[in-house]
């Protein structure tokens, strides 16, 4: 019972901030943004660039008219020498001047730009990859080889990675960069909510201490609950916001759409990852049944259960440590050398999350999903590929035992530490509360 009122009033105090408001109501506007944004620039990328004069001084006139114009930047050729053609440039008649010189034992490889105004980056990549080309045919020409022979040589390559069953030996193909890209999303969120909600209690507790609040509450609550009523009910403050983005963001979103074209990133073409892209182009399907193919083969059902049951334990855990340390300390200035250790055991498995991803099955990516402390983030990178269940069931009794083993541990060094002021504390001293 007493738990249920600290629980109410920890969720009541946060979800009624200001900042909790702002946050909660900005934040799907920004993730709505990141959406449509490229859209909104990519439909109005010629009112943002300038169309741009660009004069070519080639003196080894193997470029001459093979430079393609585009939509902003035109290339003129002229007989000029560079001096003369830097002049027309400071005097406004061109925007640039691209000089291409000459060599006498090898076609030419460098050229420069000369602009009274930085260019875009885009226009040097343009004229690089131009020259090229035009450079690669002139190598070609001069071997005996027929560039469109070449050409026609291109092929692209498509390897389909097909899992099998253990069990029944049922066939599923697998999209390696989808699941890839899926697992370090799923990590990222748990890793950042485990450091913004852990940190809120460890906040909460140090203000509570600060204020000598807690003498009164202490006074008729164990601190064990009011340890546990404050770790639950900003986790409660943590899902209500994360299911509010998520309605919102897709209300927006849905708002958006409407009023915007259908644009072609939202295709195959640009969805996520470039297999995807690759898979479009093949001629043996459609794009369109390419994607609703990589959307099948994840288990969205198995995923979201699994993602749950490692965001309750893997905050729980770090926040009865958060919660500890901030009864430890009084100010926010005092917890860096607790803190610090801590949160270094989280930071591991995603430094290492690339590691983990490539290769989901490894020695690396299993003992990471199997300690208690890296099990959230290594875990949510390996799920997307598929997890045996018993792995599944072997972390999650692992990560909720350790939970319960450091609930109690943290629960006698906040017994302890919530009503101690004025004295720095140490390790050795923590340790020696846990004896007690």
């Amino acid at each position: 019972m007493k738990i249920g009122i600290i629980i109410q009033r920890e969720y009541l105090t946060r979800v009624k901030k200001r900042s909790f408001i702002i946050i909660t109501f900005l934040a799907p506007l920004f993730f709505a943004a990141l959406m449509f944004l490229p859209v909104i620039l990519m439909e109005s990328s010629e009112k943002f660039d300038e169309k741009r004069t660009i004069a070519v001084c080639d003196e080894s006139k193997m470029f001459y008219g093979k430079l393609e114009n585009t939509e902003v930047n035109t290339f003129l050729y002229i007989d000029n020498d560079i001096d003369e053609a830097k002049e027309l440039v400071k005097n406004g008649d061109y925007d640039g001047v691209l000089y291409i010189p000459a060599t006498t034992l090898s076609v030419p490889t460098n050229a420069e730009i000369y602009s009274m105004k930085q260019l875009p980056m885009s226009l040097t990549s343009h004229i690089r990859s131009s020259m090229k080309q035009v450079v690669e045919h002139q190598k070609l020409l001069a071997s005996g080889i027929d560039p469109a022979i070449v050409k026609a040589s291109a092929t692209s390559i498509n390897v389909q990675q097909i899992k099998m069953s253990e069990k029944d030996g049922t066939e599923q193909k697998s999209f390696g960069e989808f699941e890839f890209i899926l697992g370090i999303f799923l990590a990222l969120i748990i890793y950042m909510v485990i450091f913004v909600f852990g940190g809120q209690v460890m906040r909460g507790v140090i203000e509570e201490k600060t204020n000598r609040i807690v003498e009164v509450i202490i006074s008729s609550v164990k601190p064990f609950e009011l340890m546990m009523g404050k770790i639950i009910g900003v986790a409660l403050v943590g899902l209500t916001q994360f299911l509010l983005w998520a309605v919102l963001t897709l209300a927006i979103s849905g708002i958006a759409s409407s009023f915007l074209p259908t644009p072609e990133v939202f295709s195959a073409g640009t969805v996520m990852s470039e297999q995807i892209t690759e898979m479009a182009e093949a001629e043996s399907s459609s794009a369109l049944t390419e994607v609703f193919e990589v959307i099948n083969s994840i288990n969205f059902k198995d995923i979201l259960w699994c993602f749950l049951l490692y965001f309750i334990g893997g905050y729980f855990l770090y926040s009865a440590m958060f919660a500890a340390v901030g009864s430890a300390v009084d100010s926010e200035t005092d917890t860096q050398q607790f803190a610090t250790p801590i949160s270094l055991m989280l930071i591991i498995p995603m430094i290492c999350s690339s590691l983990i991803a490539n290769a989901p099955d490894s020695s690396l990516a299993l003992w990471m999903s199997m300690i208690p402390f890296t099990s959230p983030v290594g875990m949510m990178l390996r799920i997307p590929f598929g997890v045996p269940i018993w792995q599944i069931a072997v972390s999650v009794t692992i990560l909720f035992a350790t939970f319960i083993l450091f609930t109690w541990f943290a629960s006698k060094v906040y017994r302890t530490g919530i009503l101690m002021y004025g004295k720095k504390v140490s390790w050795k001293e923590i340790f020696r509360w846990i004896k007690y």
